[in-house]
């Protein structure tokens, strides 16, 4: 069995420990938090919950953990401090900032001896693999990526961090007419803001400066200042009964052509549609913890992607039953 640790008990905590115990082949020994452990209640039976400060104490009872913390501040300190210590995967999702996350995340687990396995779940991670399998299928073509409508997990919890912001949640809405182009292969010329908006609830603490915390959203790098971004001020009553779910999915989609003179046109999608976001990530992540296990039982160490991982290593299955049944 591999023994299997998640750092962080939020949504996708929770969706994490739900994935190792569906498992066959893992086993959750430890959940680590920064909250007080005598707060945090996990579902698995007789599992310890234990502080944060005190994995590097527990590391040598640990296969692989799984990070589930926040990537707007969260993950960029944590996973090379973790991957020093265990092997370990993430599901850093700050697009623009992967390749000096996975260099800070290398150097730390090949000075560690570990694997490291970063932004895994399905975006970045499994749409990530569809653009790549589209690409080398049909050179010539265009990629384009819809998100949505959905809960983005890591836009809401970078709202939350704003001061004055008690709660919130931020949906990503497709552009329905850049979608139908798209599907149509018309191949349109679409910019970040053409193909998305974005859509946030906010429950703001009581006293604070609703103009600030809009400001603060609209203008936030990376998240919303390339976006046509709405910012709907609510109660908490309000959140709790219009969006206490989290959905989410999008589609990869390649337009592409093939023959001698580019005389047939192809398209690719790649489609997923959840009902909730943080639980499917973590399962996504459960199995890439299979993964990076594997990979360190082999010898090996530093930073990984979903690119650099054969798939068979990600399922439980033989690789004769993959042959035989999914082959």
């Amino acid at each position: 069995m591999i023994r299997t640790a998640i750092v962080g008990y939020g949504n996708l905590g929770k969706g994490a420990e739900a994935a190792v115990a569906a498992a066959p082949d893992m086993e959750l020994t430890a959940v680590f938090t920064r909250r007080s452990p005598e707060n945090v209640e996990i579902r698995t039976p007789g599992i310890p919950v234990y502080p944060y400060s005190e994995l590097k104490a527990h590391a040598s009872e640990i296969d692989v953990v799984i990070l589930c913390g926040g990537s707007a501040t969260d993950l960029p300190k944590m996973t090379p401090e973790v991957a020093g210590i265990c092997t370990v995967v993430d599901s850093f999702d700050t697009h623009a900032h992967i390749p000096e996350h996975f260099a800070a995340v290398d150097a730390a687990a090949k000075e560690g001896g570990n694997i490291a396995v970063i932004s895994s779940g399905w975006d970045p991670g499994l749409f990530s693999i569809a653009r790549l399998y589209a690409n080398a299928a049909l050179p010539e073509g265009t990629d384009y990526t819809f998100w949505g409508r959905g809960v983005s997990q890591g836009h809401s919890d970078a709202i939350r961090r704003i001061p004055g912001v008690k709660d919130a949640r931020q949906y990503t809405v497709p552009v329905e007419e850049a979608v139908e182009k798209v599907r149509n292969g018309e191949n349109p010329v679409l910019t970040t803001r053409d193909k998305h908006t974005r859509e946030c609830w906010v429950v703001a603490e009581e006293g604070a400066d609703l103009q600030a915390i809009e400001e603060a959203i609209k203008t936030m790098p990376n998240y919303f200042d390339e976006y046509d971004t709405t910012v709907n001020f609510i109660s908490e009553e309000e959140l709790l009964r219009d969006h206490q779910g989290l959905p989410h999915g999008g589609s990869v989609i390649r337009s592409g052509v093939t023959g001698w003179d580019g005389e047939f046109k192809d398209t690719v999608e790649f489609s997923l549609k959840l009902d909730s976001n943080p639980f499917f990530t973590g399962s996504v992540l459960a199995a890439t913890a299979r993964a990076a296990y594997r990979l360190k039982e082999k010898g090996e160490s530093g930073c990984r992607t979903l690119f650099d991982i054969p798939p068979a290593l990600l399922s439980e299955k033989s690789a004769e039953e993959l042959r035989a049944h999914l082959l």
